[in-house]
C-alpha cells in the first residue's frame, strides 16, 4: 500500500472556530454498515483522549481520539436491534445510532428512486407539460441532461432482487416500481427525442457558438434511450415490448452522430449562471464529461444482441472518449473537477463502469487515470472530516447555491476502491455516506426533516437531526418529494485549521451566498448522485457461491450430491422475518433462469436453496447485471 493511503494526520490541529454542533460527538445519525469502517469526529479534543461507545451505560467499546476524530470499525455487534452513542469528555454525547449489516443500502435504497417518481414534471411522458416545468423535464428544475435512465438501469442492475419488495405504485402490482419508473423516463425521452419547444425557463440555452439555439438538451434523449437498450437484454425483456424496444433503438442509430453522441461534446452548453457563465467546457446542464462513455458502451451491449447489430463502431467510439479522458482529463483544472458540481461523478464512474463492464476491452491507461484520479481525491480529503477540500484556503464553494460533491464522491470512491483493490479508499467512500447523514460541522443530515415528508414516508429512519432549511416551492418543488437532500456546508462552516506547515487552511473562508449554511438547495441532480453512491456501494459486499451443508464453498460436486446455491446482498428489509430473493441460474448451454432463494433465518442476511445438479455438466449461478454481476460456477461430474 503506497504510503498516501496510509497517511495519518500526526499534524498539530488546532481549533479555531465552534458552533453548537461541534460540541457534540459527530456520528451518521442512523448509524453503520456492520464490518464496515465507522468514524466519528470530536471537535477540540486533543490526540490521546478516551472515548466510549455505549448501549445505555453499558462500555462495549473504548478508544482513543486522534486528529480530532475516533475509529471504532472494530466494533461489529450481533444485536442488530441496539442503539449505541460515542461519549467523549469535554463534549456532549452523540445521537444514538445503530450498526447492522448492509444498514445504508436498506435504508436508503427505496428512498433513493422514490425521489425520482415524486420530482416528475408530470405523471404523462408523452404530453408532459414541459411548457410550464423549469428546464422542461423529465425531472423538475431539469432537461434530459439529468440521464435518469443510466443510472437507474444501473441501480437495478447492482441489486435487482431488492426491486421486487416494491411494486404497488408506478408498478401496479405486478412491475417493480423502480423498472416502471426506467419504462416512463424512456418514453419521455422517446418522445421529446425532437422537441425544441418552450420550457419554463432555464440559465441559458444549448447548441454549438454561432449554430442555432435550442431551448431544451434533446441531444441527451439519446443517451436515456441507449441505457434502455442495453437493459432490455439484460434484464427489460418482460417488461418491455419488442416492438417499443426497437423503436428506440432505431431512433438511436438514425439520429447518433447527427447529435454528435459518438464523441466528447465539448462548450456545447451556454450558462448564464455566475458559477458557470458563458460556454465552459463542461456544464452539469448539458454535456457532462464521461457521458458519452456510458452511452457508447450501452449501445455496443445493445448491438451484440442484434443479428445486422454493428457493435464495433460503437465500442471504437467508447474507446475514443475514453482515450480522451486519459489524455486530457486535469485534475488541476478546477472546471474537470469540483467546479463542474453535480456533473463530476460521471468521468470517474464512466471509466469505473467500462472497466468492471467490459475490462478486456477497455484502452490502455484506463485504469491507471482512475488510479491517479483516486490519488488526487485523497490528496484533498486529509481532514478530520475526511471531506474532499477545493484548496488549502477553500473548502467548500463560497457562492454556489447547489449541495457539496460529497454525496455522489462516495459511489466514485466505491467503485475505484473495488477495481483498485484499495480497501483504505472504501473507508473514505464510507465518510461521504457520513458526511451526507450529519457527520459535518454542522451535525445535521442533508435532508430536511419536514412534516409533510415524514407523513408521506419520504424521510429516513433515525435521523435526528435534518438539514434546518429547504426550498419546498423552489425551481424543483421538492417540498414533497422523498428522499430529497435540501443542503450541504458552505465555505464558512468548516472550523478552520491551524495546520503546522500549513498556514494556509487558517485563512478566513469567503462566502458570498448571504443568509446562512442552509442557503443551500436541492436538485434532481444532486439526488441522482447521491444514487451512485448506493449502487456502487454494493460492489464489494454481494457475493454467490456454492456451498455445501456446512456453507463452505464448493466449485465441484458429483451429480447425487446436495449442494446449495447461496447470495450475500442487501436484501434483508425484514428485520423479523426471513425475506426471499432470487439467482440466475444457467445449467449447461441453456438460458438462464431465475432461482429463489430464502433468507436463512430472520435477520441472517444470508439467502440460500438446495440445489441439485442432476446432468448439469456446469451450473453458473449469478446475481446482477453487467458490471455488477458476481457469479459462482459448479462443475459436475
Amino acid at each position: 500500500m503506497k504510503k498516501y493511503l496510509i497517511l495519518t494526520l500526526l499534524l498539530n490541529f488546532h481549533a479555531l472556530a465552534q458552533t453548537p454542533a461541534l460540541k457534540t460527538v459527530l456520528v451518521n445519525q442512523a448509524g453503520y454498515n456492520h464490518n464496515e469502517s465507522k468514524r466519528f469526529v470530536a471537535w477540540g479534543v486533543e490526540d490521546g483522549a478516551p472515548f466510549q461507545v455505549k448501549q445505555g451505560a453499558k462500555v462495549v467499546f473504548n478508544g482513543t481520539i486522534k486528529a480530532y476524530g475516533g475509529d471504532f470499525s472494530a466494533f461489529n455487534p450481533t444485536d442488530y436491534q441496539l442503539e449505541y452513542r460515542v461519549h467523549v469528555a469535554g463534549l456532549q454525547p452523540s445521537v444514538p445510532f445503530q450498526i447492522k449489516p448492509y444498514f445504508q443500502e436498506i435504508l436508503s435504497s427505496k428512498l433513493a428512486y422514490d425521489f425520482f417518481m415524486d420530482v416528475r414534471g408530470s405523471t404523462d411522458p408523452i404530453h408532459s407539460n414541459e411548457a410550464k416545468v423549469y428546464g422542461g423535464g423529465p425531472s423538475r428544475d431539469c432537461g434530459a441532461y439529468t440521464l435518469e435512465t443510466v443510472f437507474e438501469t444501473m441501480f437495478y442492475a447492482s441489486n435487482p432482487a431488492l426491486f421486487d419488495n416494491w411494486k404497488n405504485e408506478m408498478g401496479n402490482g405486478k412491475t417493480p416500481d423502480l423498472i416502471a419508473l426506467i419504462l416512463w423516463h424512456a418514453e419521455f425521452a422517446y418522445h421529446h427525442v425532437s422537441y425544441n419547444g418552450p420550457v419554463a425557463n432555464r440559465h441559458g440555452w444549448l447548441g454549438y457558438e454561432c449554430t442555432p439555439k435550442m431551448n431544451y438538451d434533446y441531444w441527451n434523449t439519446l443517451d436515456q434511450l441507449a441505457a434502455v437498450c442495453a437493459a432490455y437484454h439484460s434484464f427489460l425483456k418482460p417488461y418491455l415490448a419488442e416492438e417499443k424496444y426497437q423503436a428506440y433503438r432505431k431512433i438511436c442509430l438514425e439520429k447518433w452522430t447527427q447529435y454528435d453522441r459518438h464523441k466528447v461534446v465539448r462548450h456545447w452548453t451556454y450558462s448564464n449562471k455566475w458559477v458557470d457563465e458563458g460556454y465552459q467546457e463542461f456544464n452539469e446542464m448539458g454535456n457532462a464529461y464521461g457521458q458519452s462513455v456510458f452511452s457508447n458502451l450501452f449501445m455496443y451491449l445493445t448491438e451484440l444482441n442484434e443479428k445486422d447489430g454493428k457493435p464495433e463502431q460503437f465500442l471504437k467510439w467508447a474507446q475514443e472518449s475514453t482515450e480522451d479522458i486519459i489524455k486530457n482529463w486535469d485534475f488541476t483544472n478546477v472546471r474537470h473537477m469540483w467546479w463542474i458540481r453535480n456533473a463530476e461523478h460521471i468521468t470517474p464512474q464512466a471509466l469505473a463502469f467500462y472497466l468492471l463492464t467490459l475490462p478486456e476491452k477497455a484502452p490502455k491507461g484506463t485504469k491507471e487515470k482512475l488510479a491517479a484520479w483516486q490519488n488526487h481525491i485523497l490528496s484533498k480529503t486529509n481532514n478530520p472530516w475526511q471531506y474532499r477540500v477545493h484548496s488549502d484556503t477553500e473548502w467548500a464553494h463560497p457562492r454556489t447555491k447547489e449541495l457539496g460533491g460529497a454525496p455522489a464522491l462516495g459511489g466514485s470512491l466505491f467503485a475505484s476502491a473495488y477495481l483498485l483493490r484499495t480497501p483504505k479508499v472504501r473507508e473514505q467512500a464510507w465518510s461521504q455516506v457520513n458526511f451526507t447523514f450529519g457527520l459535518n460541522p454542522l451535525g445535521a443530515h442533508f435532508g430536511n426533516k419536514s412534516k409533510e415528508r415524514i407523513e408521506i414516508n419520504g424521510y429516513w429512519e433515525g435521523i435526528e437531526n435534518g438539514w434546518p432549511k429547504a426550498h419546498p416551492d423552489g425551481y424543483g418543488q421538492l417540498g414533497l418529494v422523498r428522499g430529497t437532500l435540501d443542503g450541504t456546508p458552505l465555505d464558512k462552516d468548516f472550523p478552520r485549521l491551524k495546520v503546522e506547515n500549513q498556514a494556509d487552511y487558517t485563512s478566513a473562508p469567503t462566502d458570498k451566498i448571504g443568509q446562512n449554511a442552509y442557503a443551500t438547495e436541492g436538485w434532481a441532480i444532486s439526488n441522482r448522485g447521491w444514487m451512485t453512491t448506493i449502487t456502487f456501494s454494493t460492489l464489494h459486499s454481494t457475493r454467490v457461491s456454492f456451498v455445501n451443508e456446512a456453507g463452505k464453498a464448493v466449485t465441484k460436486a458429483k451429480k447425487t450430491d446436495q449442494v446449495f446455491v447461496q447470495l450475500d446482498a442487501p436484501l434483508n428489509i425484514n428485520a423479523n422475518a426471513k425475506d426471499e430473493a432470487w439467482v440466475e441460474l444457467k445449467e449447461n448451454e441453456g438460458e438462464p433462469v431465475k432461482y429463489k432463494v430464502i433468507e436463512t433465518g430472520a435477520n441472517s442476511n444470508i439467502f440460500r436453496a438446495i440445489y441439485q445438479p442432476g446432468k448439469s455438466k456446469k451450473t453458473t449461478a449469478s446475481y446482477g447485471y453487467w458490471g455488477f454481476r458476481k457469479e459462482a460456477n459448479l462443475l459436475v461430474n
